[in-house]
């Protein structure tokens, strides 16, 4: 019996269907909350980027940057908040409590694992990964 239900419980867990977020959604959010420091075309040369104290990153490259695959986790991990960036003087602005909102969705990584966030966070991963360039 307990073998059976070991079974039911890793066969669901394993049943977690990846999604894709929105890039017209993710794009607005991005001109919300990110373009005023990388950029309106995500290049990394916002109106606040002369006053950040570390060089602002183009979003565009950070596939290539990764020998060509893009770093979902790494990226949603910086957005989020959970891996720390010291920016102008403290932490990149973390707005994790914003993109948490409207469901949980899971986003496939690399690997093939998956990597549970809220679907805003979703939106701006497709949008980032919707810029990409060589």
């Amino acid at each position: 019996m307990l073998m059976r239900v070991t079974l039911t419980v890793l066969a669901t867990a394993g049943a977690v269907a990846a999604q894709e977020g929105d890039r017209d959604e993710g794009r607005a959010l991005y001109l919300t909350y990110c373009a005023q420091c990388h950029g309106e075309d995500a290049t990394g040369n916002g109106p606040m980027a002369e006053l950040v104290a570390i060089e602002t990153p183009d979003l565009t490259r950070l596939a290539a940057r990764n020998d060509g695959v893009f770093p979902t986790e790494a990226a949603a991990r910086q957005i989020d908040g959970r891996a720390r960036l010291l920016a102008h003087g403290g932490d990149m602005p973390i707005y994790g409590p914003i993109l948490e909102g409207g469901g949980t969705i899971a986003l496939r990584l690399p690997g093939g694992q998956v990597m549970m966030v809220g679907r805003p966070l979703a939106d701006i991963i497709a949008y980032l990964q919707s810029v990409q360039t060589e």
